[in-house]
């Protein structure tokens, strides 16, 4: 079983139930098992516009090898009607491939970890609520939180 984490976002229609039903879609598949989510953040979008974004990471072990779970990522964001008109562009769901099992993967297709994640609050406090001590080529998740300070990030109550 490989551990993998999962940046979840959302900023159009009903984040907050797309963003559950997407967990509820990865919990559903063959070969996930474990999902554990973090709370959800609200955040301004970056190098983007539109409405503040709901964030979250998730946690699973899997069977699935990283490319499968990817396909199975992108299946779920076109389900909850994801479309890529340019990049950066306000989205229904983003399912995002953070991290998998300790690899580092270099394709066209896929890179982990994911290039822009020590750069985005939004990816690690989530992230450190469910490994606090996971460690990223370029520091620890405290570390680079520490650094994205700038960045606008509230954690919503567990009821909202």
């Amino acid at each position: 079983m490989a551990l993998a984490y999962i940046g979840l976002g959302a900023n159009l229609g009903d984040a907050q139930a797309t963003l559950r039903q997407a967990l509820a879609d990865l919990a559903a598949t063959p070969g996930i098992t474990g999902l554990r989510v973090s709370g959800f953040y609200r955040t301004a979008p970056i190098d983007s516009s539109g409405p503040d974004y709901l964030n979250a990471a998730a946690s699973l072990h899997t069977t699935l090898d990283a490319m499968p779970l990817l396909r199975r990522l992108q299946a779920i964001e076109l389900a909850h009607g994801r479309e890529r008109p340019y990049r950066n562009a306000p989205r229904t769901l983003d399912l995002d491939l953070l991290w998998f099992d300790g690899r580092n993967i270099d394709t066209p297709e896929l890179t982990v970890p994911h290039p822009r994640m020590h750069e985005r609050a939004f990816v690690l406090a989530p992230l450190r609520e469910l490994a606090p001590e996971l460690r990223l080529p370029q520091g620890t998740l405290e570390t680079l939180l520490a650094k994205c300070g700038d960045q606008g990030i509230e954690r919503l109550a567990d009821d909202d």
